[in-house]
């Protein structure tokens, strides 16, 4: 494992924040060793040079690298929503769009699907494995089966993403990197089984992988430490992120409208939450994940610089080195023969 690296998404706006080379120089003196870059900040990065010149791509890699970073991974996760919207949330979704394409949803998906061919192009040009993205969303307004959804609805959902995602992740394959769907309420990718759903729709691709992200499935009340010995294979990116459930006899999962501060449910700064990081480090190290940690940081009550600051000793602390050889190793190499007198097989 990697890290500790932090998504600049949530971060990016007044100075410091303000260019790259600023954020990725904040970042390595609070103990960063990589920045995950969201692509559809132009402060961060021209995607569309990223893609086409390896020559922008290598300044891009010499930038961080000269403020004390490495880019960690690229994310569409805004263009990533806009390949699959259902229209009750067009108007909402517009403004993730460059304006000329606002109101204009066949435009919209248009353009989301080649800002997700660009981020493959542009993700092998920097020397990537993994890419982070949103899947979209046919059916969630449908999440709760009241009223009683028609048969098929579903399964139609379904099938549709899988013909929309099909050749973004062929395209993915062709440059050799892992797209990962950030499993996230709000989208029809947001828990194992209906990542499960998906991958049926998909054929199984090799390149259709996870960002596991703990806090989603806090908010859910899943087991998270449980999901990872499921689904580790396919886990390929890592945001830790902490939140908290603290249900009451007024509120609970559905968090009743109410503002982030208020509902039950809701994102903590790294140490501040429920999630058990010790848990996920274990199991994580267990199966040999061998990419990145990386900080998101969303919290209701504490300032994004205190929490940036906090969070990278935190990971930190937290990464295991594995060690060189199993601590009950003593013994030494091997001999069939005493081996067999051992069993007396003779």
């Amino acid at each position: 494992m990697r890290g500790p690296g932090v998504f600049l998404a949530q971060f990016m706006g007044e100075a410091p924040f303000d260019t790259l080379d600023s954020a990725a120089r904040w970042m390595a003196d609070a103990g960063y060793a990589g920045v995950q870059i969201p692509t559809w900040d132009a402060r961060c990065i021209d995607l569309e040079r990223a893609a086409e010149s390896q020559t922008y791509a290598d300044e891009l890699i010499g930038r961080c690298r000269e403020a004390g970073v490495e880019i960690t991974e690229l994310s569409t996760h805004l263009q990533g929503q806009l390949v699959a919207v259902h229209p009750a949330y067009d108007e909402l979704f517009d403004g993730f769009a460059p304006p000329e394409l606002r109101g204009k949803p066949a435009e919209r998906q248009k353009w989301a699907v080649e800002r997700l061919r660009l981020a493959a192009k542009a993700s092998r040009r920097l020397g990537l494995s993994a890419h982070a993205t949103f899947s979209g969303a046919f059916v969630w307004g449908f999440v709760y089966p009241w009223p009683q959804r028609p048969a098929g609805l579903v399964d139609e959902a379904f099938a549709e993403l899988g013909r929309r995602w099909t050749p973004i992740l062929d395209a993915f394959e062709e440059e050799g990197i892992d797209l990962c769907f950030e499993l996230h309420p709000g989208e029809d990718l947001h828990d194992g089984v209906t990542f499960e759903r998906f991958l049926d729709q998909v054929g199984g691709h090799q390149r259709a992988n996870i960002l596991y992200d703990p806090s989603h499935m806090v908010l859910q009340a899943m087991d998270y430490l449980q999901f990872i010995d499921i689904y580790h294979e396919r886990i390929k990116m890592f945001h830790v992120k902490d939140a908290e459930l603290n249900p009451t006899g007024r509120a609970g999962v559905y968090g009743s409208y109410s503002d982030w501060v208020d509902r039950p449910g809701r994102f903590r700064s790294l140490g501040d939450g429920q999630v058990d990081f010790g848990g996920i480090f274990s199991k994580l190290t267990q199966y040999d994940y061998s990419g990145w940690a990386v900080l998101e940081w969303e919290c209701a009550l504490k300032h994004p610089q205190d929490g940036a600051r906090e969070g990278a000793p935190f990971i930190a602390a937290h990464m295991i080195r594995r060690p060189e050889h199993a601590f009950d190793d003593f013994a030494g190499g091997s001999d069939p023969s005493a081996n067999r007198r051992l069993l007396g097989l003779g």
